[in-house]
């Protein structure tokens, strides 16, 4: 086989890696992009997490190898930063293969993904990021090429149109995707597997941390270590963008070494609290809390609230705040759960508490004990002075 090359979707290309990430004279990587390649594990024993996946993966990796092909199409699911990339990079390093790696909106015609399937040697993986965003006359014609590894092609227009048939070489498709829902029943089941990766335990970020704060050159105390994992919303991606910025802090304004102390202060400085929380993820909970007053907000409202667009608010900050149990998702919209109050150190507003007995029991509960134990009763006059006009009820 001949050895494996990594073709990047970038703005150039021709930007060419081989197996160990290093750059060639055909092209270079900017800044971030060329320093992600270099710390992404290449093999299957270096990657941090994902148990499960891991064991499925080694499974059908060694079956592979001992048939001498290519491993089946896998399809690779959830939260955006949790290494779907990196683990498309690893099949093909561990199969000595090479890797063509593109994204779904940039395979608009036909003619795009035909001519890289055609140039795809025996065994390459091809990896499509964001492949819902396909269309739907480059999905279908990914189908044959799936399942019997063949290509059909239309040549001339009209009455004297004529199809031919390619054959490919047999060659593995990695599917990512954040949305499983938008996918196609016809091209998810052209998968043999499909897998969701879930977010990283605090243990497992720390590894991840310590293994970066190595390749970075920087001293990482287990404290500050642990501080950047808590804070890191169970995302790797994230946890190595925080510990880029910690770096930063502590080389300008430090000791050069990353302790928990440093860590916090400069996650502090750099807006994220413990919680993991940004700007935008406080505002969207202020706007709940306080404006509507604990009130259902339905979607359109509360993105023009923060000003940002619908689809930002439903895809980047909602899901966190859903799985930290910070807000929930009623029929008449978004409402704040008790412990966005607690985080936000607010009262409960007694018409919060009405609503919460009306949808969920428990977490009415809940909001009536913290609520007997705040500071004070639960008052109205803090919230009613911020809201500005009925809450919206749709549920986008």
């Amino acid at each position: 086989m001949s050895p494996r090359r990594e073709i990047l979707a970038t703005d150039d290309p021709t930007v060419l890696t081989d197996a160990a990430g290093s750059l060639s004279d055909r092209g270079q990587f900017e800044g971030e992009a060329a320093f992600e390649v270099g710390i992404r594990p290449k093999h299957l024993a270096d990657f941090v997490g994902q148990q499960q996946l891991r064991e499925k993966l080694q499974i059908i990796l060694e079956a592979a190898r001992r048939r001498g092909q290519p491993v089946d199409h896998v399809l690779f699911a959830g939260p955006p930063g949790l290494g779907k990339t990196t683990l498309a990079g690893i099949l093909a390093c561990e199969m000595g293969a090479g890797l063509r790696i593109t994204s779904g909106p940039a395979l608009v015609r036909s003619g795009d993904v035909a001519a890289i399937l055609t140039d795809l040697q025996p065994g390459d993986v091809l990896f499509i990021d964001e492949i819902h965003r396909m269309g739907r006359a480059v999905e279908e014609l990914l189908y044959p090429a799936m399942e019997d590894f063949q290509l059909d092609i239309v040549l001339g227009r009209g009455p004297t149109a004529r199809s031919i048939r390619l054959d490919l070489p047999k060659f593995t498709l990695v599917g990512a995707t954040t949305r499983t829902g938008l996918i196609t029943g016809p091209l998810r089941d052209r998968f043999g597997i499909v897998a969701r990766l879930e977010l990283y335990s605090d243990g497992e970020l720390e590894m991840i941390v310590h293994r970066t704060g190595e390749l970075f050159g920087v001293e990482l105390t287990p404290g500050g270590a642990s501080e950047i994992a808590r804070r890191s919303r169970g995302t790797p991606r994230l946890a190595i963008r925080l510990l880029r910025r910690v770096r930063d802090f502590v080389e300008v304004r430090g000791s050069g070494v990353i302790t928990e102390e440093a860590a916090r202060e400069g996650l502090t400085v750099f807006g994220v609290d413990g919680l993991g929380l940004d700007g935008i993820d406080r505002h969207i909970l202020e706007v709940l809390c306080v404006r509507f007053s604990g009130r259902p907000v339905g979607l359109s409202t509360l993105a023009v609230s923060v000003g940002e667009e619908p689809e930002t608010v439903e895809d980047v900050y909602e899901p966190f705040l859903l799985q930290a149990g910070l807000i929930m998702r009623t029929p008449r919209g978004r409402v704040a759960a008790p412990n966005a109050y607690e985080h936000l150190g607010l009262p409960i507003p007694a018409q919060s508490l009405s609503f919460l007995a009306a949808s969920d029991p428990d977490q009415s509960a809940l909001a009536s004990s913290r609520a007997s134990r705040g500071s004070g009763a639960v008052q109205d006059v803090l919230f009613a002075s911020g809201a500005d006009g009925e809450a919206c009820t749709e549920d986008s």
